[in-house]
């Protein structure tokens, strides 16, 4: 075992910065490097070459138990970008679309299987089973913020949500286990229900105390496991009673996300994650036997091109029909065709309750883990498309090395900020992730490019490091601070202007490292105030005056609510005014 770990670390360590080197998503790597070191690669020729040994697998079963623990970390750190007011905006979406999805995919699956002659039964297990989408490597990928992002989690939320009902179905669909089957559903419904209320009741009133301990330690090592302890333990708590434990990680990750911790247990845990989510990826990779696949070739491939093209036009056209535009509803439904690790468990619980036999079971296990290995490929491919059907302006070829401050949002009131820096001949550059604001804004004149703020690589693009100053106009408090946290980790000397909600977000926001917020609600005020005092006859100029004050006077208590104890060496514009 602990050659595999060796074998694992040195994977990771040569994967990440070789792909990340050609701009290539490390998903790729982590599944040839399960090839390459599997019991169908190298391992094959461990008998013969015993030196191989030390670079192969020699338990790939004992790897599964850290596969399952990665997707649970990555159901946590989505559950910390999410909120639960926004998983309630979200419930149309996840209710409506993501159900339609499913079962549409699933059903029309299971009738044309069952037509080429697999029995119902089996044929409506394996049509559940590939109507999944990947949570592991679609996320990651398409993010939670962008259009395409929200889409594909609305579905994988209840995809997620589905997988233990599915199960049971299978369950009880089995010959030998029908009765018993139903009334465990059962169970595990009104008891999971108790659990999921319990969890949420005793975590909103100790997770704020319990992380609140382990900051005044100052201690990253008693942060981490804390965090750890909240993780496995709500994860243990629903797989106790028959849900997934991924449904206890989703929940932890939502209550932690409402603490004002969160952002410090993201930063902590994203190596973990993504070291987690490599040894899934590796245990795909050593499923799939090259040999098999050569034999089979065409049987195969036309299995992976059917399932794909399928799910990626049905996809597609219930995105239309939900509204979304040509370009998002093409890329979310190329990038949701591939089949997921959901997949696999399954068709294990097929294969376990008799419904497909062993042989059935291995040719899909392939056809998902060659579907899971192409997801990046089609992620690609649909932004192709995506701008085909409907062109999206690219990010701007500027020829000037001039520093532009860079705006956030082209919203209201990004489009008056860019407003005033034109008035004052400073030049700026405004990204959105909403086609429709960008095209509206060009119109109107506005330097705006398309782009998600939440990938790195775009603000790079737009000269993040010349900058003389970021300034976010969203109306998105979460996504807001998480941008402000990662700025100012990245750019510590960057001038970074915040749109604020209210004063405790303006205090977050400060906390996060904003060089300013500036909350709605205190300049609704300060207008209101102006218009009334000049209305009654005070003179202008001692009234500008004493707004002035105000404001400066409530700028100060925030940053101190704030607990904002320095002060960063902002960088200066080469140009003359």
């Amino acid at each position: 075992m602990m050659s595999d770990a060796l074998v694992i670390l040195g994977a990771a360590g040569i994967v990440i910065p070789v792909f990340a080197r050609f701009r290539i998503t490390p998903v790729i790597g982590f599944i040839l490097i399960g090839i390459l070191v599997g019991p169908y690669g190298l391992g094959k020729l461990v008998y013969e070459y015993p030196w191989l040994g030390h670079i192969t697998i020699s338990d790939p079963e004992g790897l599964e138990p850290f596969a399952e623990f990665g997707i649970i970390l990555l159901l946590f750190t989505i559950g910390l970008e999410l909120s639960f007011k926004r998983l309630w905006q979200l419930r149309k979406l996840v209710f409506g679309l993501g159900a339609l999805e499913l079962l549409i995919i699933g059903f029309v699956l299971a009738m044309f299987l069952s037509m080429m002659g697999q029995y119902w039964t089996g044929a409506m297990a394996l049509g559940l089973a590939l109507a999944f989408s990947s949570t592991a490597i679609v996320l990651p990928i398409a993010g939670t913020t962008s259009p395409v992002g929200r889409a594909a989690l609305s579905m994988l939320l209840f995809e997620d949500i589905m997988i233990v009902p599915i199960v049971f179905l299978l369950g009880a669909m089995a010959p030998y286990a029908q009765e018993a089957g139903w009334e465990g559903l059962l169970d595990t419904l009104w008891q999971g229900g108790l659990l999921i209320v319990a969890l949420l009741v005793l975590g909103r009133i100790a997770l704020p105390r319990l992380f609140a301990q382990a900051a005044r330690t100052k201690s990253p090592e008693l942060f981490l496991a804390a965090t750890l302890l909240v993780v496995i333990g709500a994860s243990l708590a629903t797989a106790a009673v028959g849900l997934s434990p991924i449904v206890g990680a989703l929940i932890a990750g939502l209550l932690i996300a409402e603490t004002e911790y969160h952002g410090e247990i993201e930063s902590i845990m994203e190596p973990f994650k993504g070291l987690a989510l490599g040894v899934f990826l590796i245990t795909v990779g050593m499923s799939i036997d090259l040999l098999t696949v050569w034999d089979n070739l065409w049987m195969i491939g036309l299995a992976v091109i059917g399932v794909l093209v399928f799910k990626a036009v049905v996809t597609g056209i219930l995105l239309r029909l939900m509204g979304a535009r040509r370009s998002t509803a093409a890329e979310t439904g190329i990038l949701m065709a591939s089949p997921s690790e959901t997949t696999l468990i399954v068709l294990a619980a097929a294969s376990a309750a008799l419904l497909i036999q062993p042989g059935t079971a291995q040719f899909w296990q392939i056809v998902t883990a060659i579907g899971l290995t192409v997801t990046p490929l089609l992620a690609r491919l649909g932004r192709i498309i995506a701008r085909r059907v409907e062109p999206i302006p690219e990010l701007p070829e500027d020829d000037s090395d001039a520093p532009r401050v860079v705006i956030i949002g082209i919203g209201r009131v990004g489009r008056l900020v860019a407003q005033m820096l034109d008035a004052h001949d400073r030049p700026y550059v405004a990204v959105d992730s909403d086609a429709d604001l960008i095209a509206y804004a060009k119109r109107q004149g506005f330097n705006a490019t398309f782009g998600d703020a939440a990938r790195g690589d775009a603000l790079d693009r737009l000269g993040i490091e010349t900058a003389p100053a970021v300034v976010l106009t969203m109306d998105e408090p979460v996504l807001a601070q998480r941008l402000v946290s990662k700025l100012r980790k990245n750019y510590p000397e960057l001038l970074i202007v915040a749109r604020a909600r209210d004063t405790s977000h303006a205090a977050e926001l400060y906390r996060a490292g904003a060089s300013h917020a500036v909350p709605e609600t205190l300049e609704s005020s300060l207008q209101l105030s102006e218009a009334v005092l000049v209305d009654i006859g005070v003179a202008m100029g001692p009234v500008i005056a004493s707004i002035h004050e105000k404001r400066d006077e409530y700028r100060a208590e925030l940053e101190q609510d704030g607990a904002l104890d320095y002060k960063p060496k902002l960088r200066t514009s080469t140009a003359e005014n």
